[in-house]
């Protein structure tokens, strides 16, 4: 076992103070707890800088790295300038620390206190400081948003990055940010909106509206600049058509981030807002589109958009999601077939790639003989992982059994509570602090209770996921063959396949072998699902 870490995390007041000059944080930070260490005689053999801002343990990668070592036991204690810095998260991640530190012994060491997580009056103040943390990062964030929507009703500009098409300037003589239109940028936004309103003049003088597609090739192939750096892609045309920044109007909880529970994780999305949720509002930056002309382009839109895959009855392309451009990275999508392809294509949507597309039916039929090939090999190792070991979730029912007795005994001191108030034995006022810290401690077990039960309950579909569908090197094949329709095809699939990279460098037709391409597969090892 090693001695001891230190642990260093920004807070947002830190930020402040360096705003103010008060010198680097990490830096005043990490000579006082060295000196800390000094007087307390402890040997400091790591030091773990979290330069990430995140709410959740998910978002904060050093912190894991820690969590993940103090887990196994690998230190005595850990320093930092105080508890708040471990976590600001949900009751979930609070608990999933405070087991941690509990379960391996290991002490946190900080200027004003050191605590032991198996001493009961030290877990109750470390749990109130985390519960407190939690507390103080949501009235910090109620009161940011406030001040961010009433700028947005002033008509101020509050993201950090400008549209394109526009810089952010300094309001004078008062506080926020507007946007200033960039001249070469501009004309290119109003391209857009004219190649796909209007369209360009074609020799007999009729004009030819273009859509997405074709104006990201057309810019792409005049060396329009992109914010980024990267090509044109028909996604961006689309967001570029839908904003309305560039009619003068100030757009906001158009992206909003939502947790959402996927496979037992919780995880972050950021899906477009319906009109009655997104705030529009009267900005203060000029113009670069005349509204008749943005206006036009949303009834466009509206009648050309084909349904989407939410809106269709089924999905049609089995591997939605699962190819990868080998080239660009982007995600293949599936073309129907037309009057000179017979099957259905699977291809790369972005117009500056030039990865050659390929019947989707022998995609597929590649995929699922690589799958075949794999799960014959891999069927030893599965073996040894879950039949002849241990079951992988015995830590996690030893740990839900702790913490169910856990909860009784606190269930049983909630009611010792009651009985020693009405007794006389406790004043009001200490029962309400017992009370009160006792009703912590039990939501933080509850919570923590729940996300392990979760978890043993994913990894019992997992492996009998793997049983149903990976026992013997045919059975894929039947079982997917047997399947009525692609949205069931696909389903399958995500089970067992993380993702599969395709790449084709030549065209059918020059050389005739359609079949000529690399798919490099990705499998969900055993027990790793999700």
């Amino acid at each position: 076992m090693s001695e001891y870490c230190l642990y260093l995390r920004k807070s947002r007041a830190d930020k402040e103070a360096e705003a103010r000059g008060e010198g680097e944080t990490f830096a005043r930070h990490e000579k006082s707890l060295l000196e800390l260490a000094h007087r307390l005689q402890l040997t400091v053999t790591e030091i773990y800088r979290e330069i990430v801002s995140g709410e959740t343990i998910a978002a904060r990668p050093v912190m894991q790295k820690l969590l993940s070592e103090v887990t196994q036991g690998m230190w005595k204690g850990v320093l930092l300038m105080e508890v708040e810095r471990l976590a600001r998260g949900n009751t979930i991640d609070q608990g999933i620390i405070a087991q941690a530190f509990q379960c391996s012994n290991t002490q946190i060491v900080t200027p004003l206190k050191v605590y032991n997580p198996n001493d009961e009056f030290d877990a109750e103040y470390f749990e109130f400081g985390l519960f407190m943390s939690r507390r103080e990062y949501k009235t910090i964030n109620r009161r940011l948003q406030r001040g961010r929507l009433a700028s947005i009703n002033e008509g101020k500009y509050v993201s950090n990055k400008a549209p394109y098409g526009y810089k952010r300037i300094k309001l004078e003589d008062e506080k926020g940010w507007t946007l200033e239109p960039v001249p070469e940028e501009a004309d290119i936004i109003r391209l857009i909106f004219l190649l796909y309103t209007t369209g360009e003049m074609q020799p007999d003088g009729i004009h030819k509206r273009l859509g997405a597609s074709l104006i990201a090739r057309r810019l792409n192939a005049i060396q329009a600049p992109t914010k980024n750096g990267g090509a044109w892609a028909p996604a961006t045309i689309y967001d570029i058509l839908r904003n309305p920044v560039y009619i003068g109007k100030i757009r906001w909880n158009w992206r909003r981030s939502v947790q959402k529970i996927a496979d037992g994780t919780m995880i972050w999305k950021r899906p477009r807002a319906s009109d009655e949720e997104c705030i529009i509002v009267q900005g203060r930056h000029p113009p670069i589109v005349a509204e008749e002309t943005f206006h036009a382009a949303q009834v466009q839109m509206k009648t050309a958009s084909p349904p989407s895959v939410r809106e269709s009855d089924t999905l049609k392309n089995p591997l939605a999601g699962l190819v990868i451009c080998g080239k660009c990275g982007r995600r293949m999508v599936r073309r129907p077939h037309g009057v000179r392809h017979s099957d259905d294509t699977l291809l790369c949507v972005s117009a500056n790639c030039n990865n050659v597309s390929c019947s989707l039916t022998c995609v597929e039929e590649r995929l699922l003989a690589g799958l075949s090939l794999w799960v014959g090999d891999h069927r030893l190792e599965w073996k040894m992982l879950y039949e002849d070991n241990a079951p992988p979730s015995k830590d996690k029912q030893k740990t839900k059994r702790y913490l169910e007795k856990e909860l009784t005994a606190l269930m049983r001191q909630r009611g010792e509570v009651h009985t020693l108030l009405e007794q006389g034995v406790y004043g009001v006022e200490t029962f309400r602090a017992r009370t009160c810290l006792l009703e912590k401690r039990i939501a933080v077990v509850q919570n923590t209770l729940s996300a392990i039960s979760s978890e043993i309950s994913l990894e019992s579909t997992q492996k009998s996921t793997h049983s149903n569908f990976l026992p013997e090197k045919v059975l894929l094949y039947n079982v997917y063959q047997q399947l009525s329709n692609a949205k069931e095809k696909n389903d399958l699939l995500k089970t067992v396949l993380e993702k599969a990279v395709y790449t084709k460098t030549h065209r059918a037709r020059w050389h005739g072998f359609p079949d000529d391409f690399d798919l490099v597969l990705y499998p969900r090892l055993p027990g790793a699902y999700g």
